[in-house]
C-alpha cells in the first residue's frame, strides 16, 4: 500500500518503508513524470510510506501508484475518485506508463479492486482479477479520465486468455522423427502418465529432437494451473498477453546455477527455471555436464512439487511441478565403449556419469538407450505417427487415469497402486527378481507399476490390476544405468 502525504516545509521528497535502489529512484521518474505532463508539482514536503515497513520493496511498479497519491493530495485529482482502484505500472519520465514484471501477483493480492495497469499488462491483470481492469497509456490520460475529459481505453475481449508466454511453446510434430520406436514409445508414456523420462545415447540420436516434441502432446492446462503459471511467469518477468493455456517448456543451459534453476535474489526472490515450468516440461540437454550440485536441487521440487528458498529475511515457497525430461552422452565422447570408436577410458566415462547421483537416477521412471536411427529410416520418406494423433491417446489415457483415479499414475502413491496397479503372479515374480537382483529399488518398484498402469490406460484396459507383460514392457523402459555404460 502507498500513502502519500504532502504538507508545509522544505521542498522534500522522503520515502519510508524499506525501498531498494530502484524503488527509491521513483522520487525523480514521478517528479519528472508529473511535470511532463503539465501537472505541478508541490513546493512543499512529500512524504511517501510504503506499507508494511517490515518488508522491502523493489522495483519500479509502485511509481504510478506513488504519483497518483500526490496528485490526490494536492487535488489535482479527486481522492474520492480512487476509492476501490488500485494502480500498478512504471513512469517513464514523459509521463508514459510502461509495463512492469509482476503484475499479476500484485492484482492476485486484492482480486476484487478494479485495477489500473499498463495496457502491456492488461491480460496478465485481466485473468487474475475478479472485478474490472482498466488500461492506461499514460500519466496525463489518467487525469482526463478522472477529470471526465476522456474515457478509458478500450480493452480487447479477448485479452486474457492468450498463451502467454513470452518462451514460446515448442510445437514441432513428431512425425518429423525416423524410426526410434522405443524412444518414440517412451515419449507417449511420459505424456499419458505425467512420468519423468531419461534418454541416453550417442551424439545424433535424436534426444534433443524427441524432447522438444512432448510438448506438443500434452493436453492444454486447467484453469487453476494456468493461473498458478501466469503468475509465476509475471512475477519473473516473462509473462505475456494473458492466461497461460499451454503447458511452458523451458530448456536451462548446462552453465545455469543452482540459483538459476531454484530461484532467489537478494531483496526479491524470482522463481527461476524449475517454478517456470510449473505445469508443463523441464528439459536438461547434456545433463552430464550439469554440476551434479545444481542437479541435485531438483529433488525437493520432483518429490514435493514445490521449491522452498530461505533468506535471512524471508522465506518464500513455489510451485514447481513439473515433468523432467533429461538427455545425456553415455561418456564424454558418446560412443559407450564401442571398439575403435570410443575414445574414453573406464575412469573418464565413470566421472563423467557420477556427475548424476543415483537418487537423482531412482527418480526418472523412464530411461530409454537411444541409438543412432538406422540409414533406411533417415533416408525413408515415410512419416511417422503426427504428433496430434499420438496426443489423442494421450488426452484418452489421460482421462481415464482423471477419471478414475482423479489424479495421473505419476502422482499415485503406495495404497493407490495396491488399488488401481494389483500385481498378479507373473509381475510379482518379475519384479522379485528383479529387487532381489539389486536391479530396482523401493522407489524404484513403485515407480515400474505406475508406469504398467500408464501402459494399460494407452491400451485401453479397464481392469484395476497389471500383469507381467505390462510390468516386462515398464522394466525394459527402466534401463540399468552403469557408471562404465549404459545397457
Amino acid at each position: 500500500m502507498v500513502e502519500v502525504h504532502v504538507g508545509p516545509g522544505l521542498p522534500s521528497f522522503t520515502m519510508l518503508g524499506l525501498p531498494d535502489e530502484s524503488c527509491r529512484e521513483a522520487r525523480d521518474r514521478v517528479r519528472a513524470a508529473v511535470l511532463s505532463s503539465g501537472l505541478s508539482w508541490p513546493d512543499r514536503r512529500v512524504t511517501v510510506n510504503l506499507a508494511p515497513p517490515t518488508h522491502r520493496k523493489s522495483g519500479s511498479g509502485l511509481d504510478l501508484a506513488i504519483a497518483v497519491g500526490v496528485l490526490a493530495a494536492t487535488e489535482q485529482l479527486e481522492p474520492e475518485s480512487l476509492s476501490g482502484r488500485a494502480f500498478a505500472g512504471e513512469l517513464g519520465l514523459d509521463g508514459s506508463v510502461r509495463p512492469v514484471a509482476g503484475v499479476a501477483p500484485m492484482v492476485g493480492v486484492d482480486p476484487e479492486l478494479e485495477w489500473v495497469v499498463p495496457s502491456g499488462c492488461v491480460g496478465e491483470a485481466a485473468a487474475v482479477s475478479r472485478g474490472e481492469v482498466r488500461s492506461v497509456a499514460s500519466l496525463g490520460e489518467l487525469v482526463e479520465v478522472f477529470a471526465g475529459r476522456a474515457a478509458w481505453s478500450s480493452v480487447s475481449s479477448a485479452v486474457g486468455v492468450a498463451h502467454g508466454s513470452e518462451s514460446p511453446v515448442v510445437v514441432d510434430d513428431l512425425a518429423e522423427v525416423r524410426g526410434q520406436p522405443v524412444a518414440r514409445l517412451a515419449l507417449e508414456v511420459a505424456a499419458a502418465g505425467g512420468h519423468h523420462l531419461l534418454f541416453v545415447g550417442s551424439p545424433g540420436a535424436g534426444k534433443t529432437m524427441l524432447a522438444r516434441r512432448l510438448p506438443g502432446l500434452l493436453p492444454d492446462l486447467d484453469h487453476d494451473i494456468g493461473l498458478e503459471v501466469t503468475m509465476v511467469q509475471s512475477a519473473a518477468g516473462v509473462g505475456g498477453s494473458g492466461l497461460v493455456t499451454r503447458p511452458p517448456f523451458r530448456a536451462p543451459h548446462h552453465t545455469s546455477s543452482a540459483a538459476a534453476l531454484v530461484g532467489g535474489g537478494s531483496h526479491m526472490v524470482r522463481p527461476g527455471e524449475i517454478s517456470l515450468a510449473h505445469g508443463g516440461v523441464l528439459f536438461l540437454d547434456e545433463m552430464g555436464q550439469f554440476a551434479p550440485a545444481v542437479l541435485d536441487t531438483l529433488r525437493e521440487a520432483l518429490e514435493t512439487g514445490r521449491v522452498s528458498v530461505g533468506r535471512v529475511n524471508h522465506h518464500v515457497s513455489m510451485p514447481a511441478r513439473f515433468q523432467l525430461v533429461g538427455a545425456t552422452n553415455p561418456c564424454p565422447c558418446g560412443e559407450a565403449g564401442a571398439p575403435g570408436v570410443c575414445a574414453c577410458d573406464e575412469r573418464s566415462r565413470h566421472r563423467y556419469l557420477s556427475r548424476l547421483s543415483g537418487p537423482l537416477l531412482d527418480r526418472f521412471d523412464l530411461r530409454v538407450r537411444v541409438s543412432r536411427p538406422e540409414v533406411g529410416d533417415l533416408l525413408s520418406g515415410e512419416r511417422g505417427e503426427s504428433s496430434a494423433e499420438v496426443a489423442a491417446r494421450v488426452a484418452r489415457a489421460r482421462a481415464r487415469a482423471i477419471e478414475s483415479r482423479g489424479m495421473l499414475n505419476a502422482d499415485l502413491d503406495g495404497e493407490a497402486l495396491d488399488r488401481w496397479a494389483r500385481l498378479d503372479d507373473d509381475a510379482t515374480a518379475l519384479l522379485r527378481s528383479e529387487m532381489e537382483r539389486g536391479r530396482l529399488t523401493g522407489r524404484g518398484y513403485h515407480r515400474v507399476r505406475r508406469v504398467a498402469r500408464t501402459l494399460a490406460d494407452l491400451a485401453g484396459g479397464e481392469c484395476d490390476s497389471v500383469d507381467g507383460e505390462l510390468v516386462a514392457a515398464a522394466l525394459s523402459m527402466r534401463s540399468v544405468f552403469d557408471r562404465r555404460v549404459v545397457s
